[in-house]
């Protein structure tokens, strides 16, 4: 991992990707040219608009898992060499291209990219961006779509969390348990309980809604989520440790409760045992939020719309752990992967 520290640059060659109108002006982007080495910060060349298309001047750019196991060539969409990572981002539109309607030139959006946000500038489609509300500033719009629309898919769309209900969530000060913790006390009215690795997180959740905590590094989670949800157990668990941290909080489960597999943070992927499922009629479902995009794009785009509602109206607060400078990326990855960050890592491009 400490190789990711180190800077290096790349030859001119990779500069220019295409050729043609739109390549007299340049802007700079983080670009992976080998897979499991550190980017560099290098001037790449415009290209121009297409009809659908949209070019947007970049404020914030989040910095997820996902960016670094692309990187890695570990994630399941595979990139050509060299690419830009980055998958959510908040700024202005520059420029749109000819059969554009839903955005304007100067309006602030957030999008959601193929791997090509941490940069100056970049290029979507029309319908990946959505406009920023007034009362939202671009830093806070930044933090909302991956981990806010995983949150409101996972709760509202997949256990149809209803209010007064217990939620568990694993993971809880990441940025996507933050958000977890924030739509559910917050927009949805439950009560919710933050398993967490350190009494700091825990605190950290406490502090931003979660009604109580539990470390799990000091001891079982279940004995922890009995005492505080009593013998009945929780309605909803949410999680993103997998291996025993997932079994654990399956078993914390009430009757009809539902389990949401959102990511695997421990490394290890538990298997599921059936008769749990049977016993206590559970349902265990995974969310894979990406996916909608391409298989239910109306839900998709409602999780985004709704967490820009939501935060307009005050009902959300994202919160920001760290921002990093552009050139500062590969710090901002190893970050991220020495857990260091609570809540949301963003990139400033400004």
């Amino acid at each position: 991992m400490a190789a990711l520290l180190c800077r290096r640059s790349l030859p001119r060659t990779w500069l220019c990707r295409r050729a043609g109108q739109g390549c007299g002006r340049h802007y700079r982007a983080a670009l992976c040219a080998e897979l499991k080495q550190p980017l560099a910060i290098e001037e790449v060349a415009r290209r121009p608009v297409r009809p659908h298309e949209v070019r947007v001047e970049v404020h914030f750019c989040g910095v997820n898992f996902a960016d670094i196991l692309v990187c890695r060539g570990q994630y399941q969409e595979k990139p050509p060499l060299p690419f830009t990572p980055g998958m959510e981002f908040s700024g202005t539109v520059l420029e749109t291209g000819a059969d554009v309607s839903s955005v304007k030139e100067g309006d602030r959006v957030i999008g959601v990219s193929g791997f090509n946000g941490m940069a100056e500038e970049c290029i979507a489609d029309q319908k990946t961006l959505w406009r920023v509300p007034e009362k939202v500033s671009l830093q806070e719009a930044a933090v909302l779509p991956v981990s806010y629309g995983t949150a409101i898919l996972a709760l509202e769309h997949r256990a149809h969390t209803q209010p007064r209900e217990t939620v568990l969530v694993t993971a809880a000060a990441g940025a996507t348990g933050l958000a977890v913790i924030d739509v559910a006390t917050n927009v949805l009215q439950a009560k919710v309980i933050a398993a967490a690795g350190s009494d700091d997180k825990c605190k950290l959740a406490v502090q931003r809604g979660a009604q109580g905590s539990v470390n799990y590094s000091q001891g079982s989670l279940k004995e922890a989520v009995r005492r505080l949800a009593g013998s009945r157990g929780v309605d909803v668990a949410i999680d993103m440790v997998g291996g025993e941290v997932f079994l654990e909080a399956l078993r914390s489960l009430a009757w009809e409760g539902r389990i949401v597999v959102l990511g695997f943070a421990g490394g290890n992927i538990a298997s599921v045992p059936a008769n749990l499922l049977l016993l206590k009629n559970i349902s265990a479902m995974g969310l894979y939020w990406g996916r909608y995009q391409d298989q239910d794009f109306p839900v998709f785009s409602r999780s985004l719309s709704s967490a820009l509602q939501y935060c307009q109206q005050g009902r959300i607060r994202p919160y920001v752990g760290s921002v990093f400078k552009l050139e500062e990326v590969n710090d901002a990855f190893l970050h991220v992967i020495q857990r260091k960050s609570t809540g949301k890592v963003l990139l400033s491009l400004k």
